[in-house]
């Protein structure tokens, strides 16, 4: 099976998040999105983060109606912070019968020649790259490894949903329903 793997902080997942994954299962070859579930993003601070297993909380319930969608926690049980390398080999070695793919943001390609081993990654898996606002230029446009899929271009931030939450504004159509409720009712990101 060809398995999209869609890395992120998901704090917290919102609509933007999962529409991309629902392009990515429509319009590819790939069958399944795993969304793997960050503890901690080495370019990222954390000083916002919400706990990593209630961020895992709100994938599984934001994707809990679609058989397509699968939530990861491997990088919990990964040294931190975690490099996207290390977690592809580990996931690889775990389900040799699956190929893998790399779902990524146009706007992180201009970092990726940054990130550890990134020719490797190109080689292992290649990257299903989806367009986003704003995106720099990058080197990958004609790479072999590197496969463009044409997106809805969404500008959701995780960052404006804290912010509304924070400032007691509605985040309702901004995440699913279940997310919603479940963050109102642990009071997250207050």
């Amino acid at each position: 099976m060809k398995i999209g793997l869609f890395f992120g902080s998901f704090n917290p997942i919102h609509i933007g998040h999962l529409i991309i994954a629902n392009t990515m299962h429509a319009t590819t070859d790939l069958e399944q999105i795993w969304f793997i579930v960050s503890p901690q993003n080495p370019f990222k601070k954390n000083n916002s983060l919400l706990h990593e297993f209630d961020r895992f909380d709100l994938v599984q319930r934001a994707i809990s109606d679609n058989a397509a969608f699968k939530a990861s926690d491997v990088e919990f049980h990964m040294p931190k912070p975690s490099y996207t390398i290390d977690t592809l080999i580990r996931i690889q070695e775990k389900f040799p019968q699956h190929e893998f793919k790399l779902i990524m943001g146009e706007d992180n390609l201009a970092q990726f020649p940054n990130w550890k081993n990134y020719e490797q990654i190109l080689e292992y898996t290649g990257l299903y790259v989806y367009n986003r606002p704003n995106s720099k230029k990058h080197i990958f446009g004609n790479h072999p490894a590197v496969r463009f899929i044409e997106a809805p271009l969404l500008d959701i931030s995780a960052t404006f949903i804290r912010n509304s939450l924070k400032n007691g504004v509605s985040i309702k159509y901004l995440v699913p329903e279940s997310v919603e409720q479940l963050i109102k009712i642990k009071k997250f990101y207050l």
